[in-house]
This record gives structure tokens, sequence and C-alpha cells, in this order.
């Protein structure tokens, strides 16, 4: 959230260990979404209506620029959840230190007919012209995911809709609901309650069953309050992600400093939690996101906020580098445990693209990733580069490209492959993605942002972007190293590669 020229981000925290449990929301400010300051927690358990837990929510910026927080409480030992409200204790505090739990909670509770144990995270709540604040509650019904609908005057007093927003059935607990609109014709963002020109909605869950996620692109019947998703992409687990990695319970808002959506993600830990307790921390928040809808209007586009390049220092560069089979070049100048690199490749022909194989029709890219790795020859890549890497390759985390010839058009798979991350065998998947891009001009371009343990990569300009937890034992600190290589038979050219090393931000 922003306020007065401070960007707020709460997030749920264990002051205790490095595991999960004796959740609070603690509290960072920051005034350029990269340097964060930590402040105290914002709100804990402290009252009946949140004894057991305080869950995830969102903040609304009301009218006057009052913002509010909604939160999920559990209130007893069977775990049955319901939904709080807090408000600033001093709205003239930029840093809004102290948050007040007024004892008209709870505002929201769990009617007849609705899950108690699966009803939470209550949404940023958006304004409509009938004077009334609606906002969404994630629930299932059996095995359909639900999103309830709420309305509201006043915001206190909160009446739940005749129907969910949307629901599908056999998808399971929908986490984090995220619910906004986007243009259709520019880039800029909206605010939740904007209504008016050529826009569309974006409806987000996080699945419980799986751990990941997925969205929709459609339209919202204000009318009628439900959502519509267009048919230009899977209702389901088949759907959609803003990340096919390690990125969960993700949240946008809306900066009005800067007419922007930005997305946050977070990605837990991959090693186990005996690791977590050694080293004393678990779980990050991903690079910030401006996030925006596709020109084709199927699909979102996610970009790193431009406040990264902040951290930027000294650049090394590679243009018109020809990489034919088996070719491995290393990238010098940079440090490369915390780098930042922008590559675009050429493609000189695609007829050695190999067949997408029918028997492939329905399997996910991930499996698809496994099973054509960046070791697996082909013809038009794999190529991309070797993240992370040891001196003799004995870890690595490639980020590629694989491109296939389909009946009617080329299929282009991106993967971020952890399985040759460590020589350590904890939990190495080999993360990818289906690229929806036009190869007409025979360009593909990545990005790459490499901190120590994370990978975040975004293909085609952010078409597809995929986060990986990696924990090298060799590729540390000053001994990983930076490649760009190329598998296929197909030679690859290097157009124009950049990358930058890093400095360390203010963090918590």
């Amino acid at each position: 959230m922003y306020y007065k020229g401070i960007y707020h981000l709460f997030y749920q925290y264990n002051p205790k260990g490095a595991v999960w449990g004796n959740i609070v929301w603690a509290h960072s400010v920051s005034t350029d979404l990269i340097n964060w300051i930590p402040l105290e927690p914002a709100i804990y358990p402290s009252k009946p209506f949140d004894k057991y837990g305080c869950w995830s929510g969102s903040a609304t910026i009301l009218p006057d620029n009052k913002p509010i927080i909604l939160y999920t409480g559990i209130v007893d030992q069977n775990n049955t959840q319901v939904q709080n409200y807090a408000i600033p204790a001093n709205y003239s505090d930029p840093y809004l230190r102290e948050w007040v739990k007024p004892d008209n909670n709870p505002v929201v509770s769990p009617g007849i007919g609705v899950n108690r144990t699966a009803f939470r995270d209550p949404t940023t709540a958006w304004w409509s012209k009938d004077g009334r604040w609606r906002i969404l509650v994630g629930s299932r019904r059996k095995h359909r995911g639900m999103a309830y609908l709420y309305r509201s005057r006043d915001f206190t007093r909160w009446t739940k809709a005749q129907h969910p927003l949307h629901s599908v059935a056999k998808t399971g607990m929908w986490e984090c609901p995220d619910f906004f609109p986007v243009a259709v014709d520019s880039e800029i963002g909206l605010d939740t309650s904007h209504t008016e020109g050529n826009i569309k909605h974006v409806l987000k869950v996080s699945l419980d069953l799986t751990r990941y996620e997925y969205y929709t692109v459609g339209t919202y019947l204000r009318d009628k309050d439900r959502y519509i998703p267009d048919n230009t992409s899977d209702d389901g687990w088949a759907g959609l992600r803003f990340d096919y990695g390690n990125f969960y319970a993700s949240k946008t808002f809306f900066d009005p400093s800067k007419n922007r959506r930005i997305l946050w993600g977070w990605a837990n830990e991959s090693d186990t939690p005996k690791e977590d307790v050694q080293k004393g921390w678990a779980g990050i928040q991903t690079i910030p996101r401006r996030l925006w809808l596709d020109r084709s209007g199927k699909q979102l586009v996610q970009w790193p906020i431009e406040e990264l390049e902040t951290l930027r220092g000294h650049k090394a560069e590679l243009s018109n580098k020809q990489l034919s089979l088996g070719k491995v070049v290393e990238i010098k100048g940079v440090t490369a445990a915390q780098a930042d690199v922008e590559v675009i490749f050429t493609i000189p022909s695609l007829d050695k693209a190999e067949a997408f194989d029918l028997n492939w029709v329905g399997m996910d890219a991930q499996q698809l990733c496994g099973l054509k790795g960046s070791t697996v020859q082909g013809g038009v890549g794999p190529f991309g580069l070797l993240t992370l890497a040891s001196e003799h390759l004995e870890e690595y985390t490639p980020v590629f490209f694989r491109i296939f010839k389909a009946e009617e058009k080329h299929v282009v798979l991106m993967c971020s492959d952890a399985s040759s991350s460590s020589l350590k065998q904890n939990y190495k998947p080999s993360f990818a993605g289906f690229v929806d891009v036009d190869l007409t001009d025979k360009k593909l371009s990545l990005r790459s942002l490499i901190d120590h343990s994370v990978v975040e990569s975004f293909g085609a300009g952010g078409k597809t972007c995929i986060t990986s937890r990696v924990y090298p034992t060799l590729a540390v600190g000053k001994n990983a190293r930076l490649y760009t290589f190329n598998n296929g038979t197909e030679a690859i050219t290097v157009e124009s590669l950049k990358a930058w090393s890093m400095s360390k931000p203010l963090m918590n």
C-alpha cells in the first residue's frame, strides 16, 4: 500500500523462529520499493476474535486517504476463521506505526453453508456507484473453489451476496484471491475501484491443494456482481500463472504515485526446515513487478520495477556472439551470485525445430522440461543462461528456451531447471512454462535476476515468468559463474547481452 509518500509492506511472519507458526502481521516501509526499514508488527493476536492467529488479508484506502486493513482472525482451536478490521491509531503518521483493532470485530463471520475452517484472505475492497463497498473472501465448498462476495456501505457491516463472484469445481480451497481491473489499450495501472473506459478484470487465486496459483482475464458484470472469464485460457489447474516457479500467495496493489499496478509474490524455501532454522530465516518476497495486460488481451505481462536498476553496478556486455552446438561462453566481469542479466537471442532459422510429439499433448510444461532438459540435445535449443554455475559445471541452474514445431505453429518452452542446481539432495524441480510469442522476427529475450538462492526470470519481455529457489554448495559467492550456452543443432546468436553486478539494498 502507498500512503503519504511511503510504501507499506505487511507480511506473515513468525517472530519466534524460521518455521511456520506464531503468525503476526510484520510491517516494513520504503520510499522506493527496494530499500526497506522494518517496524514493529502491525497486527498480532491479542483479542478474542484473533486469539489463535492473525492470518492474511488486504489493505484498502478509504475516502479522505484513510487506510484500513481487513484480515483473517482465528478464534478457536478448531481453526474457525473470521474477518476483522484494523485502523491506524494516528493517521498523521506516514509510517503508520500503530494499528488499532476495534471491539466491534469480527465484521464478517462464516454463515450457514460456509466452511468455517476454509474462509480467509479478504481482498482489497472496491467501491461501486450504488454506494457500497465489495470484497471477496476465499473459500471452498467440498472440492469447489469459491470467491464469496460481501457488500457494505460503512465497511463494518457486511452482507454476503446470494451467489459467489466466481467458483470452479475440483479446484479446492482458494487462498489469497485478488481481483482488479486492467486497461485494455494501455500499460498504466488502475485503481481497484476503476470502472471507466475500455477495461478487463483479472481474478487470481492461490490453490491450497497444489501450492501454485492461476488467473483468468475476463469481464466483471457489475449489475449482477458476477465475473465471467474469457475463453482464452483454462479456468482451472491448467490456467495461466503469474509465475510458473516457486511463487505463491501473491498480492497486487495500485501505486497512485506512478499509476501502475505492482505485484508481490512469496517464494518459500526449497531446503529443509532444519536448514532454515540453522540460517535463521525462511521465505522471501520476490522483486516487485509492474503488471499490465498484453496487447493480445489474453494474458498479463510482468516486469521488474524500474527502481531496481538503481542497484546496478559494474556492467559486462556481449554482442553478435554465435553459439554453435555445445558452445558455452562465460560472462566475466560481474558478480555472478548477485546480478541482473538481459539478453536477446536471434534464431537464424526455425527449420530444425523438433516436432512436438502428440504424446506431449496434455503434459504440462514442467513435465516436458524434466523430459527435455538443458543437457538433452535439440534442434532449436535448448539455449539460454547457466546461472549460479560452478567452475566445472558440477552445479548450475539453466534458464533456457527450446522451440518445437507443432501442426499449426511453433511451441516455445521456457525452463528454469533446478535439478542440477546443487550437489545437495533437496527439492530441485524443473520449473517451466510455455511462451505465447510471435517468432516472425526470430528473436527471443530473457532477463534473469540472480541473488544467491533465487533466480527470477522473465521470458519474451515478461510474458512468461519463473522463479527458482536453489542452494548451491560450490557456486557460492565469488565462486559462482555465469554462462550463456546452446545445445541445439541450429546455431544461435547472442545479439545483445548486458549483465550488471547488483549492490545490496537496505533489507530487513
